[in-house]
Parts: C-alpha cells; sequence; structure tokens
C-alpha cells in the first residue's frame, strides 16, 4: 500500500516539531567543524576495494566511542545498532577505487573544496553516517520508535567488489527476517533519489595460444590479434534505444614484446542495460563475437589454435523500487519540507542487492556537492552538507517511526 502523504506530512510535522529531533537537526549545522574534520580523517586512511580493514577498524572504533553497540561481520562490514530488530538500515560503502598513497594526498584547497581519491565518492557518504551517529548519541530526548536503527559502513561496493558487503548482509537470515530498509548514502548532492537499480554483468575474456616468434613462428595462432578481433566485433553491436544499455571494454592487455607473439590476451567487459534481460541478450552477442574470433584466428593459422576462456566476475540485478514504495514518499515529502528539488534515477549502488530481493531500498547523497569520482582529481564542497544531514535523517526517522520500517504494508 502507498503511504498516504497526508498522514506523512502530519508524521513529519509531528517529528519537526519534537524538541529532541530539533535539538538533533541543529547538531548538523552547529558540529560543521567537526563534521569536515572527520570526513578529511575518514579519507586519509586507504580503503581500496578488498582491502577495507584499516578503515573498517578504524569505524569501529568511532561507533563504540559513541556509544553504540558495534560489530565487524565475516565480510568485513561494520554494523552499529541502537534498539532491538526490526531494523531500518542505514549505510555507505568504504571502499575507493582509487587510495590516497599519502596523507597529503586529501587536502583542502583555497577554495575550501576537499581534494583527493575519494573524497566524494565516498568520503561524503561516511562522513554522513558519522555524523547521524554523533547526532543521535548527543541528544537524550529523541522519540521511541518501533523500529531499532542499524548503521552499516559495508565494504565491496565498487568495480569487482561485486557488492559483496551487501551480498553479505542480504544472504543472511537478518536481512530476511530483521532489517524492514535500507537508506543507502553515496557520494554528494541532494539533487537525486536513485530508485532504479542499473544492471551490470563484467566478465575477464582470455584468449591463449603457442606463442612464439613474430617472424619464424609466424602463422600461429594470435591471441592479441583474436582479442582485438572480438572486442570490434562485440562493439559493432547495435544497441537499441530503450531499455537503456551500454558495453565497455574497460582494460586490454597482453604479449610480452614488439616482435613475441603472445601467449596470452585478456580483456575486461563491463555490460549494463535498465533491464535484465537486455543484459543477457548483449552476454549472448559478447559470447557470439568471441566464438566468431576464435573461429576465424584459428581458420587462418595452419600451426597452434587460440583456446578462449571467459570468467564472470561481477553480476548486478536491475531492479525498480516501486513508486508507490512508503520510504520513496518518506524522502520526497522530507524534500517538499526542506525545499529540496530532486528527481527519480537510475544508477548501480548498493541498492541493487535489496531491491532485487524485494527489501525496500534506494539511494541518495549526502549533501554538499562533488565531481570528478574515481580519479585523482576528485573534489568536495561542504557547502551545504547540513541540508543533505537533515534530510537523511527526516527520512530515517520516518522509516524508524513507521511499524512497517518503509515496507509495503
Amino acid at each position: 500500500m502507498p503511504a498516504n502523504p497526508a498522514f506523512t506530512g502530519s508524521k513529519l510535522s509531528e517529528l519537526t516539531d519534537h524538541g529532541g529531533v530539533r535539538e538533533c537537526l541543529q547538531f548538523f549545522t552547529r558540529e560543521k567543524q567537526w563534521i569536515n574534520e572527520t570526513h578529511l580523517q575518514i579519507c586519509r586512511i586507504p580503503a581500496p576495494t578488498f582491502m577495507e580493514q584499516e578503515r573498517a577498524a578504524w569505524f569501529q572504533e568511532q561507533f563504540r566511542g559513541l556509544g553504540w553497540e558495534t560489530s565487524i561481520d565475516r565480510a568485513g562490514n561494520v554494523l552499529a545498532a541502537n534498539g532491538k530488530p526490526p531494523y531500518v538500515a542505514l549505510t555507505a560503502h568504504m571502499d575507493t577505487v582509487l587510495s590516497p598513497r599519502s596523507k597529503d594526498d586529501i587536502f583542502v584547497d583555497a577554495d575550501r573544496r576537499f581534494r583527493g581519491p575519494g573524497v566524494s565518492d565516498n568520503g561524503a557518504g561516511l562522513a554522513a553516517l558519522l555524523a547521524i551517529a554523533r547526532a543521535w548519541k548527543s541528544t537524550p530526548r529523541l522519540p521511541e520508535f518501533p523500529n531499532g536503527v542499524l548503521l552499516i559502513a559495508n565494504v565491496g561496493e565498487e568495480g569487482e567488489g561485486n557488492l559483496l558487503g551487501m551480498r553479505h548482509l542480504c544472504r543472511q537470515p537478518l536481512a530476511s527476517r530483521e532489517i524492514r530498509s535500507f537508506l543507502i548514502v553515496d557520494g554528494a548532492g541532494t539533487d537525486h533519489i536513485t530508485n532504479r537499480a542499473l544492471g551490470s554483468r563484467r566478465f575477464e575474456v582470455t584468449i591463449s595460444g603457442p606463442g612464439g616468434h613474430s617472424w619464424s613462428d609466424y602463422g600461429v595462432g594470435n591471441p592479441v590479434h583474436a582479442l582485438c578481433r572480438a572486442v570490434a566485433l562485440f562493439a559493432d553491436s547495435k544497441l537499441d534505444s530503450l531499455p537503456r544499455s551500454s558495453v565497455n571494454v574497460g582494460l586490454i592487455e597482453g604479449g610480452s614484446g614488439v616482435n613475441a607473439i603472445a601467449q596470452a590476451a585478456r580483456c575486461k567487459v563491463d555490460i549494463r542495460s535498465e533491464s535484465n534481460e537486455r543484459m543477457e541478450q548483449l552476454v549472448d552477442l559478447l559470447t557470439s563475437a568471441i566464438e566468431r574470433a576464435r573461429e576465424q584466428e584459428n581458420l587462418r593459422s595452419p600451426g597452434g589454435r587460440v583456446t578462449v576462456k571467459t570468467r564472470e566476475i561481477g553480476s548486478r540485478p536491475a531492479a525498480t523500487l516501486p513508486e508507490h514504495s512508503p520510504i520513496l514518499q518518506y524522502v520526497r515529502s522530507v524534500d517538499s519540507h526542506l525545499g529540496i528539488r530532486s528527481q527519480l534515477d537510475c544508477s548501480s549502488t548498493d541498492a541493487n542487492l535489496p531491491l532485487s530481493l524485494g527489501i525496500p531500498a534506494l539511494a541518495i547523497g549526502a549533501g554538499g556537492q562533488g565531481g570528478g569520482a574515481h580519479t585523482p582529481q576528485e573534489w568536495y564542497s561542504a557547502d551545504g552538507r547540513d541540508l543533505g544531514l537533515k534530510r537523511i535523517l527526516l527520512t530515517l526517522f520516518l522509516l524508524l517511526r513507521d511499524p512497517a520500517g518503509g515496507a509495503p504494508k
């Protein structure tokens, strides 16, 4: 059942009239300096995908110091709980595509912008998580809620992490029985609500052959030639305008020298679509292109033949949160209250996993502004951050106040 807008507005008014809630909201403006310093401290702890342990240990220490019941699960996610299940989960991923080589790579420039790898994606989200944690524990007069809150700093969101942390959470009995919904904070801004999960399939393609000298062994199957042919055939695939889809070869490598026939060549392929069915069709096109390239190379090679091995290295299901879902109506109600103009969008985030399992989830930004994600030139401006934090907190409170925790009734 959809949330009633008038009822939601009434509940929001009750919350914003509560003295403890007002005090909690004021924390974000009053403690701007602490939030900014904490943000920089987070980003100076390297956390590339699969190597988040140091940052996880730091987060556990911070949560414990603020009075949260804290643990690290088998996947490496840091969990901080308050209250009893069922829970509403507020999450932000710890891992980054690039990492600072030293603490000096994370700095504040002359325009007061934070600079360095991961300062926006997802330093902004992680700073929001700790700001919520401290604001909550700094306010003793908060309302009673029927749901508990679970703060999660999770691993494995980026690249070949393949949503490792969220996948672990959603496979556990905890998710199916005790987590009613996921509010995910990823990156900066307040202008978007990600309610549609962009699906992806990722593959590593390796073509192998006997190798040899470029002159004396000319004619044997050449893995580089075969791989280049496969990439060209796949890149020529015509994509329909809808559902929106994309294909990309993001890495290609092989060989040992200009005068040597390679023994192996490999590439990594990213396929994305708003539709799971369309992704399957594109996977079939990739398989066909690889097989045609292998056959053509072996037909022209009187010597040793090439072989192919394809390995899936990532799979994120496409999914959609219904527009009548309570969790979406709560964010929209909060946006209206705060004067935020936002739009629905489609993106690949931690929300993919719970949405694919029917658990309500969406992703929003942490406030402020950011850009240059996944590059050494990444930046973040904290101007307007407090508005984003108020948005997160009020949405979280509405979810906690809902007996169903944002799940359809």
